[in-house]
């Protein structure tokens, strides 16, 4: 194999495997509606356990995919919105959604 072709390789099969998560599409098709507190999104998602939920946002931060805003209030709020890279990802991933809904 060429030797040019397995760091690409590489970054598509970590693509893959961040997207391949059960759940994880699910939480980033609702954040492309805007920033969500973790209430909201358990509530939109309800079969995701709150566990699973408090996993998968941070995996989603450790990947850059998504932001975590604490809002000073009281009670103090916190809100999860898509970074750039999050929003590009959703946008990639409704290609897939609009293949779903006509095929599926």
């Amino acid at each position: 194999m060429n030797q040019d072709v397995k760091p690409l390789l590489a970054k598509v099969e970590h693509a893959f495997h961040i997207i391949g998560k059960k759940w994880v599409n699910l939480i980033l098709h609702v954040l492309m509606e805007g920033p969500k507190r973790f209430s909201e999104l358990h509530a939109i998602i309800p079969d995701l356990s709150k566990r699973m939920l408090n996993e998968r946002l941070k995996e989603l931060e450790e990947c850059g995919l998504l932001s975590r805003a604490v809002i000073p209030e009281r009670p103090v709020r916190t809100e999860y919105s898509l970074t750039g890279k999050g929003r590009e990802l959703g946008e990639a991933l409704g290609h897939v959604e609009q293949w779903a809904l006509k095929w599926l």
